[in-house]
C-alpha cells in the first residue's frame, strides 16, 4: 500500500515529512484551497529526494500552466480534481504519472471511468463534496466493489489514525494506496509529523502482513 501526503506547503514541514520517507507528496496548485502553495520558491521542491514523487494537484486549469509548473516545480506526477476530460489527462502520460480524482457518494457511476482507463495511471476516489478535496469526510467504502477496471486507484477523503485500521478490510485488487491529508494537520498545508508517524507505522504493518501472507 503507497503512502501520499498531500497538501503540503511549509518549507520546514516539507522537509519534516520528507524525511517519514512517503511515495508521494502532493502540492496544490488550485488558488481557492486553503493549502495553495502559491508562489513557493522552486527548490523547496526540487530538492525532496528523488524516490518520492512530487504530484501536483489542479482543478480545471488550462494545459499551459500545468506544462509550465510540471517544468518549474520538476513535478513527477500531476492530480487532475475537476472535470478534466480522457483526452485532457492524456496530454500529459507521455511526460508524467497523471492521477485522475473524482468525488465518489452513493450515486457515482463508475461506468464512466472506462473512458480514462487509457489516459491516466491512477484514479483517486475522494468524498464528493462541493469543494475539491480536503473535507476530512469519509465515504462508505464499500462502494468500491462496484469498480471493475484494473487501472489502481488511491483512497483519500477523512482518513484518520481512527479508521486506517478499517482500511486493510478493502481487498479490492486495484487498491494501490492511500492519500493522507486533512485529519493529519497542525493547521491547512501544515501536517502534524507525530501522527503521520503513526499513520505509517500502521500502514507499513499492513505492508508487512501483505508480504508475509
Amino acid at each position: 500500500m503507497k503512502i501520499k501526503v498531500c497538501g503540503l506547503r511549509d518549507s520546514d514541514n516539507i522537509k519534516a515529512v520528507a524525511g517519514i520517507r512517503p511515495d508521494y507528496m502532493g502540492f496544490i496548485c488550485y488558488d481557492r484551497s486553503a493549502r495553495f502553495i502559491g508562489a513557493m520558491e522552486d527548490d523547496e521542491l526540487v530538492n525532496i529526494s528523488t524516490d518520492i514523487a512530487k504530484v501536483g494537484v489542479f482543478v480545471d486549469e488550462d494545459a499551459d500552466t500545468i506544462s509550465k509548473l510540471i517544468y518549474k516545480y520538476k513535478f513527477d506526477a500531476i492530480q487532475l480534481h475537476g472535470s478534466e476530460s480522457p483526452e485532457f489527462c492524456g496530454m500529459f502520460k507521455h511526460e508524467v504519472e497523471v492521477i485522475k480524482a473524482f468525488g465518489v457518494d452513493e450515486n457515482f457511476d463508475f461506468t464512466q471511468l472506462k473512458a480514462y482507463k487509457n489516459n491516466v495511471n491512477y484514479f483517486l476516489f475522494d468524498t464528493k463534496t462541493a469543494a475539491y478535496g480536503g473535507s476530512g469526510k469519509t465515504f462508505d467504502w464499500t462502494i468500491l466493489d462496484k469498480y471493475t477496471l484494473d487501472v489502481p486507484f488511491l483512497l483519500s477523503g477523512g482518513l484518520s489514525l481512527d479508521n486506517l485500521e478499517e482500511v486493510k478490510q478493502i481487498k479490492h485488487p486495484a487498491f494501490y494506496g492511500v492519500d493522507l491529508n486533512s485529519k493529519f494537520e497542525v493547521s491547512p498545508a501544515l501536517k502534524d509529523i507525530n501522527k503521520l508517524t503513526q499513520a505509517f507505522t500502521t500502514i507499513n504493518t499492513f505492508n508487512s502482513n501483505e508480504v508475509r501472507s
